[in-house]
C-alpha cells in the first residue's frame, strides 16, 4: 500500500507515519513526485487498521496497490520518474542515445568510439569490460582494465558511461568507475545481483529477459527499489520467439505497456533485438515514435573487426546519420533529441 501525505506536509510528519509504519512491520519508502509525497509500505496488511493511519496529521488517504509490483507501479507514483546524471535526464521530454561498442578492446578503440558517438549526438557511452557470452570460447571481456579504458575515454569526451554487470564483486568495482550499471538479459532475475545493484546506489539500467514477461521484468525492477535505489530505467531488447530472421523480436509494445503500468523510464536496445545493423535504424525510428526515452546502440570505429556482435554494429557514419533522421520523429511526438 502507499499512504498519501499532503503536499504541505512537515518532515516531522512525514518521520511520524514512517515510525508508526516501522513499528507495525511495514518496511517504507519514501518517494517525492512532482504531483504528490507518498510512502510506500511493503508488509501484511492485516497488522494495521488503515482508517486509523488515515487520521494521522499529514496524511491524506492511504490507497491498496492492487499490482503485484509494487514501488514500480504507477499507483505508487503518478508523474514519470525523471533520472538524472551530472547534465543529463532520462526520463524527460527529451530522447537520450547510449552508444557504443559492444566490447572494450583497446584504448585506442575506445577513444575512437567515445569520439565518435559524442561528435554525432550521444551523451552517454556504453562498452563491456564483462562479456557473458553463450560460448565459453568466446571473448569474455577485459574486466578491470576495460572499466579503466572506458573511463578514460569517456572523461576525454565529458561522456556519461554504462556498462553490464555480472555478478555482486564485478558490480562493486564497476561502481568505481561507471556511472550506470546495467544488468543483462541473463541476469534478469538473479535476485541476489539485483539486491546489490540496488544498495550501490547507483542508477541501473534492466534489460528485460529473454523469455520475460512485462511483469516479470517489472518484478526484477521491484527488486532494485525494494533495496532502496529509485534510479531504475527499464530497457527492452527484444525477446526470444519463433522468428529467425532476426536475432530477436523486438517488442515495441513493451513500451506504451510500460507507461501505462509504470512510472519508470523506458529505452530500447534494436541492436541487440536485430542483430542486424541495417534493422537498427529503422527499429530505432519506431521506438522513438511509440514513446521510449532513450535508446542504446552498438557503434563500432571498424565492425568488420569486432571481437562480438560486429555485425549488429553501426560504423561511426551510420550512426550520424541515425542521429540526424532520429530528430524529426522526436519532434513529431513532442520531444527533441538530447544532444
Amino acid at each position: 500500500m502507499v499512504v498519501v501525505m499532503n503536499l504541505n506536509v512537515s518532515e516531522k510528519q512525514i518521520q511520524d507515519v514512517k515510525n508508526r509504519l516501522t513499528r507495525l512491520g511495514f518496511k517504507t519508502h519514501l518517494i517525492r513526485g512532482v504531483e504528490r509525497i507518498v510512502i510506500g509500505a511493503i508488509g501484511d496488511k492485516k497488522n494495521i487498521d488503515t482508517s486509523t493511519l488515515e487520521m494521522m496529521p499529514g496524511v491524506e488517504k492511504v490507497v491498496h496497490i492492487m499490482q503485484p509490483f509494487k514501488l514500480v507501479s504507477r499507483e505508487a507514483k503518478s508523474d514519470d520518474t525523471i533520472i538524472k546524471i551530472k547534465n543529463v535526464e532520462i526520463g524527460g521530454n527529451q530522447v537520450v542515445i547510449m552508444a557504443g561498442p559492444c566490447a572494450v578492446e583497446s584504448r585506442e578503440q575506445m577513444m575512437a568510439a567515445a569520439r565518435a558517438v559524442k561528435e554525432a549526438g550521444a551523451r552517454i557511452f556504453r562498452g563491456g569490460a564483462y562479456k557473458p557470452r553463450t560460448s565459453p570460447y568466446s571473448f569474455q571481456g577485459f574486466e578491470e582494465k576495460g572499466l579503466e579504458l572506458m573511463a578514460e575515454a569517456a572523461q576525454q569526451e565529458n561522456l556519461i558511461t554504462i556498462t553490464e554487470v555480472i555478478d555482486q564483486q564485478s558490480a562493486e568495482l564497476a561502481a568505481q568507475y561507471i556511472d550506470i550499471l546495467q544488468i543483462g538479459t541473463r541476469n534478469m532475475q538473479n535476485f541476489q545481483l539485483l539486491k546489490k545493484v540496488g544498495q550501490l546506489k547507483k542508477p541501473v539500467l534492466l534489460k528485460r529477459g529473454l523469455s520475460a514477461t512485462i511483469e516479470e521484468w517489472l518484478m526484477a525492477a521491484e527488486y532494485i527499489m525494494a533495496e532502496g535505489n529509485y534510479e531504475v530505467i527499464l530497457c527492452e531488447r527484444g525477446i526470444r520467439t519463433f522468428e529467425t530472421y532476426t536475432r530477436n523480436t523486438l517488442d515495441l509494445t513493451a513500451v506504451p505497456v510500460i507507461k501505462r503500468l509504470s512510472h519508470l523510464p523506458v529505452v530500447v536496445d534494436p541492436s541487440h533485438a536485430t542483430g542486424d545493423w541495417k534493422l537498427v535504424t529503422p527499429m530505432a525510428k519506431g521506438a522513438v515514435a511509440v514513446g521510449a526515452d532513450g535508446l542504446l546502440i552498438e557503434v563500432h570505429p571498424d565492425p568488420s573487426k569486432a571481437l562480438c556482435d560486429g555485425p549488429q554494429s553501426l560504423t561511426p557514419e551510420n550512426f550520424k546519420n541515425l542521429v540526424l533522421e532520429l530528430e524529426p520523429i522526436a519532434k513529431v511526438t513532442g520531444r527533441s533529441l538530447a544532444v
